[in-house]
């Protein structure tokens, strides 16, 4: 009986949400406690709730503060040099800004963290797709593929979880899936190469003139969307500010050089630029400082020397002190950023309450056990690839601690006693994770969609398909070198 109420949990959730009946805020709060009431256990659904908000508390503080700490960086144009690279590249081809986010999310997520690659690549590439008029599902659902198959780095999660889980040593997880992850990350670039032809057709390729015609539509937005929109100067004209620059091109014949190098204004070749090069938030003279911050920080993410949400508070603190010295400014700083910091961490204790449910009523526990148990004693010698198949859906509905703690050392002693090895069923296990960083059980995939303004029901629906598809890639490549 739980099983079958944890799959209609799920299932309702879903529903409600890509039809947009409900808000993903409220549909993780009403349908749990709802379900929890139906499964005879309402009575304790404060203690559930109380379980799951402490288990994710730590998650909730470090994303506000990184929030902080990353808007204050790209406040002050730590970004502006990739931003500067990626939009030259891109120029105006549709083709070419999606085979950039793919890229630029798989760059960005060697730190580690989902929450920072999506912050760093929204901010980088929303002013873009808005300009082009191009689909921000698009974006959100390449950056979170990218992101999920780079997730399975050693120091990502999923690869130290089930190295914990199965007590083997995580090198010995990754270094032999690297060809298959490669054919993985490869197969996103050619999805994303697929897409931008797709949306290169349905948009076309501006030239110079065109954008111009289209920056003077009167349609606005924030200069810096989700990660500090404001900049102390309100909006600009469609995302990006290039009016200038770009009209300048077009009067004195500097905007767009030959080779597409940026013209006057810090426009790229086409008249595009992705942050207001003008914003009074800019530090020049501290570009040092920020960066070897973030560098530092970073390292001391990857080495674990403090634990992540007291490292991002510290580096949020110190970077608005040496940025904003002046308190009004250091206000106007986080005033900016409430927005995201408020709609993140409110979705993430709203996630508490689902996940709370979900473990302490004991549905997830039945529902994995049922497909632990459902599996034909034949296919036991095949356990690589039926843990591999099994990871997609897991890993979606459930957390990874619940998955590699809970299912993986099942799956491992049932492939033992078919002599099936446990570090095969470990490398099987992390090839669900493209799929995992759109499940709504992620805190990071609202950041990446709260930041580019797309309903998390319009992601889910654009994004399940192309990362199962991925996913199934990883495992084929997986079962191809024989590493499977």
């Amino acid at each position: 009986m739980l099983t079958i109420l944890g799959f209609a949990m799920i299932a309702t959730f879903l529903v409600l949400i890509m039809m947009k009946k409900m808000s993903p805020i409220a549909a993780l709060v009403l349908i749990p406690a709802l379900f929890c009431v139906l499964v005879g256990k309402g009575a304790h659904l404060g203690d559930y709730v109380i379980d799951g908000v402490s288990s994710l508390a730590p998650t909730a503080a470090m994303l506000m503060f990184a929030i902080v700490y990353f808007g204050v960086m790209i406040d002050v144009g730590l970004f502006d040099p990739i931003v500067r690279a990626i939009l030259k590249f891109c120029k105006a081809d549709p083709m070419r800004v999606v085979v950039g986010t793919a890229l630029l999310a798989a760059i960005v997520s060697l730190d580690g963290d989902g929450s920072t690659t999506f912050m760093i690549t929204v901010s980088a590439m929303y002013p873009l797709y808005k300009r082009l008029k191009m689909s921000l599902v698009v974006m959100t659902g390449v950056a979170a593929m990218a992101n999920g198959v780079m997730n399975t780095l050693p120091w990502g999660g999923p690869t130290a979880r089930a190295a914990t889980a199965l007590k083997v040593d995580a090198t010995d997880i990754f270094v032999p899936m690297i060809p298959a992850l490669a054919v993985g990350l490869v197969a996103v670039v050619v999805l994303a190469y697929v897409l931008g032809l797709r949306e290169r057709r349905r948009v076309g390729t501006l030239t110079l003139d065109e954008a111009l015609v289209r920056e003077s539509e009167p349609e606005t937005e924030t200069v810096l969307v989700g990660a500090g929109a404001g900049t102390g100067a309100g909006t600009v004209s469609d995302g990006s500010g290039a009016r200038s620059g770009a009209a300048r091109g077009a009067a004195g014949g500097s905007g767009e050089a030959a080779d597409g190098d940026a013209g006057s204004g810090g426009a790229s070749g086409d008249g595009f630029q992705g942050l207001d090069p003008n914003r009074p938030t800019l530090r020049p003279k501290l570009y040092w400082f920020n960066a070897l911050l973030t560098v530092a920080l970073l390292t001391a993410m990857i080495m674990e020397l403090l634990p992540i949400p007291v490292l991002f508070l510290l580096g949020a603190a110190l970077a608005l002190t040496v940025n904003f010295p002046h308190i009004p400014d250091q206000k106007a700083r986080i005033a900016a950023h409430a927005d995201n910091v408020l709609n993140v961490s409110g979705m993430v204790f709203a996630a508490a309450v689902f996940t709370g449910v979900l473990t302490g009523t004991g549905m997830v526990d039945h529902m994995a056990n049922w497909l632990v148990d459902t599996i034909p004693d034949g296919m036991g010698p095949q356990m690589g690839l039926v843990t591999g198949l099994l990871s997609l859906p897991l890993t979606y509905f459930m957390s990874n601690d619940g998955f590699y703690f809970g299912v993986l050392p099942v799956l491992a002693e049932a492939g033992q006693a078919h002599g099936v090895s446990t570090l095969e069923i470990a490398r099987a296990s992390i090839v669900g994770q493209p799929l995992h960083m759109s499940s709504p059980l992620v805190p990071a995939v609202y950041v990446l969609v709260g930041m580019a303004k797309v309903e998390f029901g319009d992601h889910t629906r654009f994004v399940v398909k192309w990362a199962v598809l991925t996913s199934l890639v990883i495992l084929a490549a997986g079962i191809l070198f024989g590493i499977i």
